[in-house]
């Protein structure tokens, strides 16, 4: 193996190895994967067991990641889509960017630091985590949500934000360099960096997306992943060249080639370059983390953390209210938005190459953003329980009280509102709960009377007039609550008939043995519909087609029969496959007993003449 100051094979090894430990298990106790590699590069580096004493070398290199990272976060920016959310981006986004970016800059010069130090470590935590947020919101199915919208929206907007700031700091960094006086004058830097800008966007526009079919047509894979490299790395190359940041390179190449036709083989390619080369860089900027500057300024760190946590989580609440978000909506953002982000250590990294921070500031920076990071799931686990702790806003809502309709249903989501219509349609007269506050308002909107209340609760049940219902029917998605109401009903109403909405296959079976009038899986005759729409548009006739169906359906009922008795794999053997799956059988046949005296019968027939 190499010296520590170099870089051999062990080495690598080494890296792997700690990724591959520390990673899942930050993953796994929800701290993410950045912050995995950051204590991985700690562990191992010169203020761990030492064995990396150069990370500056390791760092330069594994820039190449954040190029790659630029390139496919510009790829992503097609133009239709900033377009859609223009106004979220550059509105929303725009605004919680400037505010939250000025008060922490006010923040660090409390603090005593110059203003170039405060600003560019005041921008670099501003630009919160895309990493984490996005995860976040993945887990709690929000992606989709308007305040989920709202969040992507932002997350864009500091995607964005990252390349002019890049270029702002070679610009400040190029000005105060001792070297800056004998420098050509700052109108001819200029005039040679938005002409290199042109260039790039002319050869983007007409002779990338020409040079891609070029080489699509040699049919080779590993040329087509070479060029995109090439384009990448010689974007980047380029822009620095002319006074500019790679990194901004590198986004605009990603942006042009974005509504190209190639644009998801390119994606493909550079996606394993870009997670190792970033995931190097993350591991380099812990191995950098000087803790030794940190141990000595660690009154500066914590209330740097404490500080820049809560102004920011400020900042983030006031633009939510004034852009006419609720309470609760602004509260989840201001938590979700309050932590620093990996693109902290991609300015922070060019602030240390661009001479404005030095070696305290950037190691006092990184520590705040990483200790803002690890601190985020305990952020939001607390503010999740105050969330639930905190009364919820009765305002317009009517509790369910005294009702007695002939219908009683139970939850109002998607399913529940499609269920409804028919029997809206005849005047069935129909009592609707649901505990979803922002539910009941919505649907409210569309001209629907829905009272609050829980029905896992006897006492509410009683109140929504389950005692008096012909029919209750129980459309919520939580299967062990649907269970529960199933409990109560049967047992306090047993005159009312059960409709229940199941939620997959195994539901259905308990709800079976549990004994409800009519149970239904969320997917099922939606799943048969489309199907059947399949069939005819594939050529089939419509009178086939509906066999088909209807032979899926006799066949699926005769599981449910079997699976009610010997569980849910009773039945796998009606369930059609794509994958041939033959029955395994002998390669001789099993002889009966007396198989040897007549098979010796018949050879002693064969054998005579």
């Amino acid at each position: 193996m190499a010296d520590a100051a170099g870089f051999g094979l062990g080495h690598a090894i080494v890296l792997l190895g700690a990724a591959t430990i520390a990673v899942p298990l930050f993953k796994r106790l929800g701290l993410g994967s950045v912050l995995g590699y950051l204590v991985a590069g700690l562990a191992v580096g010169p203020f761990g067991l030492g064995l990396f004493n150069d990370p500056e070398t390791l760092l330069h290199t594994a820039e190449l990641g954040v190029v790659m990272f630029l390139f496919i976060i510009g790829l992503e920016m097609r133009p239709s889509k900033l377009w859609t959310l223009r106004r979220q981006i550059f509105g929303l986004g725009a605004a919680q960017v400037v505010t939250c970016g000025f008060l922490l800059t006010l923040v660090g010069m409390a603090a005593s630091l110059s203003f170039p130090v405060a600003m560019i470590g005041a921008m670099g935590f501003v630009l919160s985590s895309t990493a984490v947020i996005m995860q976040l919101l993945e887990e709690q199915d929000e992606t989709t949500s308007p305040e989920g919208q709202r969040a992507i929206a932002i997350l864009l907007l500091e995607d964005l934000a990252i390349v002019p700031l890049l270029a702002l700091v070679a610009l400040w960094g190029a000005v105060d360099s001792p070297a800056a006086a004998a420098a050509k004058p700052m109108w001819q830097s200029a005039g040679i960096a938005v002409a290199g800008l042109a260039a790039l966007l002319a050869a983007g526009r007409w002779l990338l997306d020409p040079f891609f079919r070029v080489i699509a047509r040699a049919g080779a894979r590993e040329v087509l992943t070479a060029a995109a490299l090439l384009v990448v790395l010689g974007s980047a190359v380029f822009m620095q060249s002319v006074g500019l940041s790679m990194a901004m390179g590198a986004f605009l190449a990603g942006v042009l080639l974005s509504e190209s036709n190639f644009r998801h083989q390119l994606e493909a390619d550079i996606e394993p370059f870009r997670g190792i080369l970033l995931g190097l860089f993350f591991l380099s900027v812990g191995m950098s983390l000087n803790l030794r500057i940190v141990a000595d300024e660690w009154m500066m760190v914590l209330g740097g953390v404490a500080a820049f946590m809560v102004v920011k989580a400020i900042g983030i609440y006031v633009i939510a209210r004034l852009a006419r978000s609720d309470h609760p909506a602004a509260t989840h953002r201001a938590a979700l938005f309050a932590q620093g982000g990996e693109f902290a250590f991609v300015l922070y990294a060019a602030a240390m190459t661009a001479g404005i921070f030095d070696v305290r500031a950037s190691a006092v920076m990184s520590a705040i953003v990483i200790l803002s990071m690890a601190l985020t799931p305990v952020v939001l686990l607390v503010h999740g329980r105050i969330r639930r702790d905190a009364p919820v806003s009765m305002d317009g809502i009517d509790k369910a009280d005294g009702l007695r309709g002939r219908v009683l249903l139970i939850g109002f989501g998607r399913f529940a509102q499609v269920a409804s219509q028919a029997l809206l349609a005849r005047n069935v007269e129909l009592s609707v709960i649901e505990n979803d506050v922002d539910m009941i308002r919505i649907a409210g909107t569309f001209g629907f009377k829905v009272h609050y209340g829980d029905g896992t609760r006897l006492d509410v049940l009683h109140a929504s007039g389950a005692a008096t219902a012909e029919a209750i029917l129980i459309c919520i998605d939580k299967p062990e609550s649907a269970d529960h109401i199933v409990e109560l009903c049967r047992s306090e109403f047993p005159l009312a008939k059960l409709y229940v909405r199941s939620f997959d296959r195994g539901h259905s079976l308990r709800l079976i043995h549990a004994g409800v009038d009519f149970q239904i899986r969320e997917t099922f005759e939606s799943a048969l519909l489309f199907s059947e729409t399949v069939l005819t548009g594939l050529g089939l006739d419509e009178d086939a087609a509906r066999d088909a169906i209807a032979d899926v359906r006799d066949r699926d009922a005769q599981r449910v029969e079997l699976e009610v008795i010997g569980g849910v794999e009773a039945g796998r053997k009606l369930l059609r496959g794509n994958a041939e799956t033959p029955e395994p059988s002998p390669f001789f046949k099993t002889r009966p007993a007396n198989a040897e005296s007549t098979v010796t019968g018949e050879l002693e027939s064969a054998a005579k003449p």
